[in-house]
């Protein structure tokens, strides 16, 4: 029984895999957060797009 509990308490194989979830679980929150920052910027390029488009097209079509 002692043989058993003291291989229990070696055993470090479930520490490393809490350590690995820790890792993946700082990855996805660092992607998660340069994706937010990257949609706002891409958004306000892509109303910019679109904004410019509309004048361009009210321009033609009042010439």
């Amino acid at each position: 029984m002692t043989n058993i509990v003291q291989q229990m308490l070696q055993d470090e194989q479930g520490a490393t895999a809490i350590e690995y979830g820790l890792i993946a679980a700082l990855v996805a929150i660092a992607a998660m957060s340069a994706m937010n920052a990257f949609a706002g910027s891409t958004i306000t390029m892509w109303m910019t797009v679109s904004s410019k488009t509309l004048d361009a097209q009210t321009q033609a079509a009042g010439s």
